[in-house]
This record gives structure tokens, C-alpha cells and sequence, in this order.
């Protein structure tokens, strides 16, 4: 991990920044020439949504006669729209749509907010510089909006032609059917995963329901009879006296297991997704704190079992705890990444950098716990003035793992 920043003292008297991007290096990774070339070109695979909208992006290509495609989705940020799908588009001119902003720097506004967007590339100043402008020259992007509400913007759909297209074209109409289809895809997809997590969520908190209307009583009634017989045997052998502490140890242990269990199982997590979930919970400390917090989000879709996304929002969480407690920082900001087949969550500050395992307050082993329960590994750098970087991932879960686990 190389983690360094402008430290905490300083931030009051210049602007803050980062100098570096953490650095995440693979488990699998021994640092040999036929390693780091393997691991280079493993990809995250397509989600089921990703895979859907490639399909429907070759086949308006098709129809509409254009050149190259690129679908954009909106991050729970809402103003990050990172490329989900893309054809006819080379490698460079990828790299210059890879991320886009709400706002257009042509019509220095919400572009996307406002409707259907069709110009030569010549004349937009967002691209006339891109590699696309020399063998393109037209653009159409047209906002997809959800159904259920026309002021939610959920993506961009963007088609590249030879021929100059205007917005009252017969293409450029094909084109919003085009984009009322995918707007539906999208907003299908997503309130599917919503109501199959909101589902699975009310599962579990009946599980927790059960646990804390049963066993969690039970072992409360025993304990408080354990002091009762220790009472009546205070006088008798110690052997006798010794037993009751033991009975005793035991089930305060099991009472704490009870509790973290129930804990577990009542998540609040929003039902909407892991990356929702995480973009409410650094809102949540960025109200409670002066610490300017960001959430750096690099994946356009992700859908993961309920048991990484519950363990990944709690070890998150544990991590904002810890640097709201004791870093002392100023800044400090939540990415996630997904790196050569893993997914990886990095939470990192520009404090006081005392990060110590053997404290208790920092829950270090509970997130190392969590952590193993998916798979995955915790990691942890900190250097005195220089904050703390707590990195959290995990390998891709199998392919059918919501035959398996669903």
C-alpha cells in the first residue's frame, strides 16, 4: 500500500490533498514477470446486467446504423457515470469515456438532465479532442430516465455515427426507443435485486426475532440462576463453587455470541445495494463529523452475494468508526476497486497514523472475522503523521453463486 498525504496539522493553512492512490497488490501476486502479466488481464466478469445491456447495445448498433455505442450508469453519488457497456469503441477511445460528469463542459450544465443531446464532435468540447473525433463525426446522448418517476436519471445511452444525425431525425427517434428499452432494463434489473435483498434482509431479521425471543432469554434466566445456586453452595466444598463458575463463564460467552449473532442479522443495510448502502453511510459521517469524507467509487455495477455486502458494509463501518474515534484526521475517503479478480474496499485517513491491533476499541479482530467469513483478508498500514489505510478484499465469488446461495 502506498499511502501519502498532506498531513492532518497542515490541512488548516493550504488546501488538502492526496499524492497517491493506494496501492493494492493480489494475494496471488509473488512479484515474478508471469504472474504480474497474468494477473494484468483478469477482468471482472459481466454482471447480469452489464451482460443484458451489451446484447441490446449490439442490436441498436445495428438498427441505427452507428458506428460505436457506450451506455453509462448513475452511481448512488449521482454524479458519477462510469461506462457499464461499450461497442465499436477502441481501447483509447474508451479511455477517454471511461467516466463522465453530470455536467457537460459544452453546455456548462446537467446536460444529461435536460434531454436529448445530438451534435457533430467537432463541436463539442467534451470530445473534439478525443481520438474519437478522427474517424467519428456525430454524437447522440440521450438521458435514461426510470419509469416509475421521470426525474430519476439512471444512465446515458451515447451512439457514435459517420453521418451528422440531428435531434428530429428518424434515427435519432429510433434512438429514444432505443433508450426507453434500456431505461427499462435498468430500472427492472435493479428493483429485482432490490425486492430479492429486501426479501432476504426480512429473513434474517426474523432469524433475529427467533434468537432473541428464545435462546437469548433462556441463557439470561440461566445466568441469573447460576448467581442464585452460586448463593445456596457459598458454604460447601469449593470444588462445588468452582463448577458454578465455570457454568457461569460459559454462558456469558454464549450470551455474547447471542448478541453479536443478532447483531449480524439485523442489518440495516439499504435493501438498494452495497454501493447505496456505503454512499449512506459516509453521508452519515460526514453529518456527524468535521472530517471531509470521500467515497471513490470505480466498479458501474455491482451485485455480490447478501453475506459479502452485509460483512463489506460492517467492516466499512467499523473502519469509519475507528477514524471518527482516535485518527484525529482531517480528511479521509472510502474506494472501491476491483483488482485482478478481487473486489477491494480501502478506508483511509491523513491522521495521527497510531493505528495499534492489540487495542481492543479497534475491533480489529471482529473485522478479521468478518472478513474470513467471505473469503477474504484484511490488511492495515499506518504511519505515525501520515494516517491510517485499512484494505478489506475479497476473490470473486464463484459464478453460480446465486444458485448456491439463493
Amino acid at each position: 500500500m502506498n499511502r501519502l498525504s498532506i498531513p492532518a496539522e497542515l490541512s488548516d493553512e493550504t488546501e488538502f490533498f492526496w499524492t497517491s492512490e493506494p496501492e493494492f497488490i493480489p494475494p496471488d501476486l509473488d512479484g515474478g514477470v508471469d504472474a504480474c502479466v497474468e494477473q494484468s488481464f483478469i477482468s471482472q466478469r459481466a454482471s447480469d446486467l452489464e451482460t443484458l445491456l451489451n446484447h441490446c447495445l449490439e442490436s441498436a448498433l445495428g438498427m441505427l446504423h452507428a458506428r460505436a455505442g457506450v451506455i453509462r450508469i448513475l452511481l448512488p453519488d449521482e454524479q458519477t457515470l462510469p461506462v457499464i457497456s461499450t461497442v465499436g469503441l477502441s481501447n483509447e477511445e474508451l479511455d477517454s469515456e471511461r467516466v463522465s460528469e453530470l455536467a457537460c463542459e459544452e453546455c456548462n450544465r446537467d446536460a444529461f438532465r435536460h434531454g436529448m443531446c445530438a451534435t457533430t464532435i467537432e463541436n463539442c468540447e467534451t470530445r473534439q479532442c478525443g481520438s474519437a473525433s478522427q474517424r467519428m463525426q456525430s454524437v447522440i446522448s440521450i438521458p435514461l430516465e426510470g419509469r416509475e418517476s421521470a426525474d430519476t436519471l439512471l444512465g446515458v445511452f451515447t451512439l457514435f455515427f459517420d453521418t451528422p444525425q440531428t435531434t428530429f431525425s428518424p434515427t435519432a427517434q429510433m434512438a429514444v426507443n432505443f433508450a426507453d428499452m434500456l431505461a427499462a432494463l435498468i430500472e427492472h434489473t435493479q428493483a429485482g435485486r432490490e425486492a430479492r435483498r429486501a426479501e432476504l434482509l426480512m429473513e434474517r431479521q426474523s432469524i433475529a426475532n427467533e434468537i432473541h425471543d428464545s435462546l437469548a432469554q433462556t441463557l439470561n434466566y440461566a445466568r441469573m440462576n447460576t448467581t442464585l445456586l452460586r448463593d445456596a453452595v457459598r458454604n460447601n466444598k469449593n470444588t462445588a463453587a468452582k463448577y458454578v463458575g465455570d457454568i457461569e463463564d460459559a454462558l456469558e460467552i454464549g450470551q455474547k455470541a447471542v448478541r453479536a449473532l443478532i447483531t449480524d442479522f439485523r442489518s440495516e443495510m439499504n435493501p438498494a445495494g452495497l454501493l447505496y448502502a456505503l454512499q449512506d453511510l459516509c453521508g452519515e459521517f460526514n453529518r456527524r463529523n468535521h472530517i471531509v469524507l470521500d467515497c471513490k467509487v470505480r466498479i458501474a455495477d455491482l451485485d455480490l452475494p447478501l453475506e459479502h455486502e452485509i460483512q463489506t458494509y460492517n467492516i466499512v463501518r467499523e473502519a469509519l468508526s475507528n477514524i471518527e474515534k482516535h485518527s484525529n484526521a482531517s480528511h479521509a475517503r472510502v474506494i472501491v476497486d476491483y483488482v485482478c479478480g478481487y473486489y477491494v474496499f480501502m478506508v483511509e485517513d491523513n491522521g495521527v497514523g497510531t493505528f495499534a491491533p492489540a487495542e481492543g476499541h479497534y475491533g480489529l479482530v471482529i473485522m478479521r472475522e468478518r472478513a474470513q467469513r467471505v473469503g477474504g483478508e484484511i490488511r492495515v498500514e499506518s504511519t505515525k503523521g501520515l494516517g491510517t489505510c485499512v484494505q478489506f478484499y475479497f476473490p470473486e465469488p464463484e459464478a453460480n453463486w446465486r444458485t448456491m446461495n439463493e
